[in-house]
């Protein structure tokens, strides 16, 4: 079967639902570092509530992966699942910025937001996966490459709606402080209406998107549908065995860049508090001014991706272009050390920016060019263990590490410079062949 070029719009429309989805995921990693230490958390333990969002990532997105590639129903294989994610996000939305609101002690209130988080970040990781497997579902090997990056540009657009929520709210005059041990109402009503138009995109992309048939789908993808319904096919452990070099080789250059950008989630807050405004404080009016202006700069990042994703189509290689992204980006965190200006701080987020946009097209462009379709939804479940796992070490780590620069929370951004780098260097072992 020839596999057909779709329209822009058509590939607008698989990929809008995650510009909600991305708003929530956005609230959550501009937020969870303030909602934590509002709550009590010392600095040095900031790092290990990251553990629980990349864990989930590990264990939920493979089995989404496996079981919607035997998936097939009314609303298709994909779709019920980011459907079914998005409905418990909305739930948890509600509930994770109110964790210090229960009346309950600081050890009840810390569980709680545990929890919520645990819950968030599963749901979100059942809705966010679905979409880059509808790209590989439903899109030639010519046209991946833009709609990724039609995916990334949704992406950074919602991350930047999301960052700029709690900034917003302030300045139309709802509170930004709160009493000792609760968060701010900016915070709440930033998660409240994420949730709203998380359904609304969710709900977009359902009514738009028509999934092909499991005869379509496997003619597109040069499968013999008469193996398909010879068994249950290979298990998971040994799809990973038989996974082509490119799978391991992005995964490489997957780790460092995804443990840098986890100390950047983990530390901005406190870091611009102390370097800007001055105080370690987490009561202080400064300290929640400064969780504000996370919001702006991380969708100061988002700005620079959504320009950077429009440059990265331009290069002759994409490797070149990854790499030249990696050490862009790797130059702005090294920069945030030496900047005490809240302004000067956008130029940092803009050269991070251009690393997070690489990190979001072009590994994926890169492994689906070397997959059939046959198994594509579960290799890419797996391959979200090259996002999870270096999250997971990093976050492990990251207490331990802070110790070692000294304790202040922008030494860690020297850290994550010299990930990136290292990661631009691992580049230069992935293989594009099929």
């Amino acid at each position: 079967m020839q596999k057909a070029k779709l329209t822009f719009w058509q590939m607008w429309n698989i990929s809008f639902g995650f510009f909600g989805v991305q708003i929530a995921y956005s609230l959550q990693n501009a937020n969870i570092s303030r909602i934590f230490a509002t709550l009590g958390a010392d600095p040095h333990d900031l790092s290990f509530f990251w553990i629980l969002p990349p864990l989930m990532g590990l264990i939920v997105q493979p089995l989404v992966g496996k079981y919607s590639d035997r998936t097939w129903t009314r609303l298709g294989r994909r779709i019920p699942y980011l459907f079914l994610g998005s409905i418990i996000a909305i739930l948890v939305m509600c509930m994770l910025p109110n964790a210090g609101s229960f009346g309950l002690a600081v050890g009840g209130a810390m569980i709680f937001g545990l929890i919520s988080l645990m819950l968030l970040d599963t749901s979100i990781n059942v809705a966010m996966q679905p979409f880059k497997m509808l790209v590989g579902d439903m899109v030639n090997e010519e046209q991946k490459g833009q709609a990724y990056s039609i995916q990334s540009f949704l992406c950074n657009a919602g991350s930047l709606v999301g960052y700029v929520f709690p900034f917003l709210f302030a300045w139309l005059g709802i509170a930004n402080t709160a009493p000792e041990g609760q968060v701010p109402d900016t915070v709440k009503y930033a998660f409240y209406i994420g949730s709203a138009i998380l359904i609304l995109c969710v709900l977009f992309t359902t009514l738009k998107v028509k999934e092909m048939p499991p005869k379509e789908y496997a003619e597109f993808h040069g499968i013999d549908p008469e193996k398909k319904v010879e068994g249950k096919g290979p298990g998971m452990f040994t799809l990973l065995k038989n996974a082509p070099k490119t799978f391991w080789t992005v995964g490489l250059v997957q780790f460092f860049c995804w443990a840098a950008f986890l100390y950047m989630w983990t530390y901005t807050n406190g870091a611009i508090a102390d370097t800007v405004w001055g105080t370690t404080d987490v009561s202080s009016e400064g300290y929640q001014t400064a969780g504000n202006w996370v919001g702006i700069l991380f969708a100061v990042q988002a700005i620079g991706s959504v320009l950077w994703a429009l440059v990265i189509p331009k290069f002759k290689n994409i490797k070149t272009a990854y790499v030249v992204s990696l050490l862009i980006g790797a130059a702005g965190f090294a920069s945030v050390f030496f900047i005490h200006d809240q302004y000067l701080l956008f130029i940092s987020f803009l050269l991070i920016g251009v690393a997070w946009a690489a990190m979001l097209a072009v590994p994926f462009t890169l492994l689906t060019n070397s997959l059939s379709g046959e198994h594509i939804g579960t290799y890419l479940g797996l391959f979200n263990g090259t996002i999870c796992l270096p999250q997971i070490a990093a976050a492990a780590c990251g207490g331990f590490i802070l110790k070692m620069v000294g304790g202040a929370q922008v030494s860690m951004f020297l850290v994550a410079g010299v990930l990136l780098v290292l990661g631009a260097v691992a580049v230069r072992f992935v293989n594009e062949k099929k």
